[in-house]
């Protein structure tokens, strides 16, 4: 304290000094009177900047950042999320009751954008964590091949043929992939690939599957104990086959990357087909022609390429209420024309946008109709029905499928040819060693009464 003092008192005299003393003192004086105590250089001041008013001009709102939420926290995701929504209904309340302006309008698209990130990581764990409590199908319960995965490690890494991996040799070439990578390779397709993670999904060996049909057009009737009993007509049958078509993937890496013993090859080859896999099955589950490819499920709704293809008809059409929109009535029409036998497990199918345009809508006692999740597992609810979401459906717009609604399970079979083939080609792009794989995957609707589709159009 008493040396801070001394510093205080100093610097006070070396002021006074430099004022008292006269302009023509020697230098001397002056040196002395500086030497006292030394004092830093100013810095410069910066020159000052005129700021043009901004007294007439509008200032925009100041709209709250939707907080951000750890996303390995269920609890915080859902709690975040419910907040999110609130803000929306507040907002969207507000625009509803005339005060819409421009701000207003960016301020209720940005939270509704908000509770769709969100909603989409929630989503995204339940996939996982159902996923995980499902396992895999067929394949899951085939025995592992310790000698087998070695060899086809050492494959891998060096090229090595070794004896062990002349079992999984096949005519089309490469090597087929151990029974745990293939569990491991489609367990991460059913996270992201949803149509895959809600049909029913079947494991074959053979080069496709059929299954028999009848026309439902079994006769019956009531007689007495002697009564004659006329003759009745008789079912017409028909068959339906569900034949894979081929999926690839190239992933490349470099050979020192694969001298590497930390690399995880099973993982790594996982990561890199999982992407394109569910991106091409994504597509072909929906709109696929069925030529090397599945077909897909919107083909089969009434008027589209395929709805004369099953014996009992065509995936049945619920318009919307509006020309180019949604409407509250068209989806409560909707989810009550699904049979009542299949509305266990019955659920909403439709893109992010859909949902967007969905969360804004009202029923008639001015409750929203959409719902966020408020526990871990459970998926968002529009008026009480679980949704899905799936990227590649159809924007809203006039005429177009903007969602189906039913009970996936019991419409749509996926067909997987048990056996991933990896062919490993050091050759064509040194330095990289590329993995040719290849998968058989073939899907289609096996029964279409179960699922409605909801079309944009005005009521009938």
């Amino acid at each position: 304290m008493r040396t801070f003092l001394y510093v205080a008192l100093a610097c006070a005299a070396v002021l006074a000094l430099g004022h008292i003393l006269p302009a023509d003192a020697s230098p001397l004086t002056h040196g002395v009177a500086m030497a006292v105590f030394a004092m830093p250089a100013a810095k410069p001041r910066l020159p000052r900047i005129a700021v043009e008013t901004t007294m007439l001009r509008p200032v925009p709102r100041a709209v709250k950042a939707m907080p951000r939420a750890d996303v390995s926290d269920p609890k915080a995701m859902i709690a975040a999320l419910q907040k999110a929504f609130d803000d929306f209904k507040a907002a969207n309340d507000e625009k509803l009751k005339g005060k819409a302006d421009v701000v207003l309008d960016e301020k209720v698209d940005r939270i509704n954008s908000a509770v769709d990130g969100f909603q989409k990581a929630i989503d995204d764990l339940n996939a996982k964590l159902a996923a995980q409590a499902a396992g895999g199908s067929v394949i899951g319960d085939l025995p592992a091949d310790p000698e087998y995965v070695a060899a086809f490690k050492a494959h891998m890494r060096k090229g090595d043929v070794q004896a062990a991996i002349s079992k999984g040799v096949d005519s089309e070439g490469g090597y087929l992939a151990p029974v745990e990578w293939d569990r491991t390779i489609t367990g991460k397709l059913k996270e992201v690939s949803p149509i895959r993670d809600n049909a029913r999904v079947m494991s074959i060996t053979t080069s496709g599957f059929k299954k028999l049909f009848t026309d439902r057009a079994v006769g019956s009737g009531w007689v007495g104990e002697t009564a004659a009993r006329p003759a009745t007509s008789t079912p017409a049958f028909a068959i339906l086959d569900f034949v894979p078509g081929e999926i690839y993937a190239n992933p490349a890496i470099t050979q020192q990357a694969l001298d590497d013993a930390a690399i995880d090859l099973e993982q790594w080859l996982a990561g890199e087909v999982n992407t394109e896999f569910a991106r091409q099955e994504g597509i072909a589950f929906l709109s696929g022609n069925g030529t090397n490819k599945p077909f897909g499920i919107l083909t089969y709704v009434t008027g589209a390429a395929n709805a004369a293809k099953h014996p009992w008809g065509a995936i049945e059409v619920v318009n919307s209420g509006a020309a180019a929109a949604l409407t509250s009535d068209g989806f409560i029409s909707l989810f009550y024309s699904v049979p009542t036998a299949y509305r266990s497990g019955a659920k909403l199918y439709t893109n992010r946008q859909t949902m967007a345009a969905a969360r804004k809508l009202k029923d008639g006692q001015d409750n929203y109709l959409w719902q966020p999740s408020y526990a871990q597992g459970q998926p968002a609810t529009l008026a009480g029905e679980p949704i899905v979401e799936i990227p590649d459906m159809p924007a809203v717009a006039a005429d177009a499928i903007a969602a189906l609604y039913g009970n996936m399970e019991e419409t749509y079979l996926v067909v997987d040819r048990i056996g991933i083939r990896v062919l490993r080609d050091p050759y064509t792009n040194k330095p990289f060693v590329h993995f040719y794989t290849t998968k058989r995957v073939g899907g289609g609707v096996f029964n279409p009464e179960p699922m409605r589709a909801l079309k944009i159009a005005a009521a009938a």
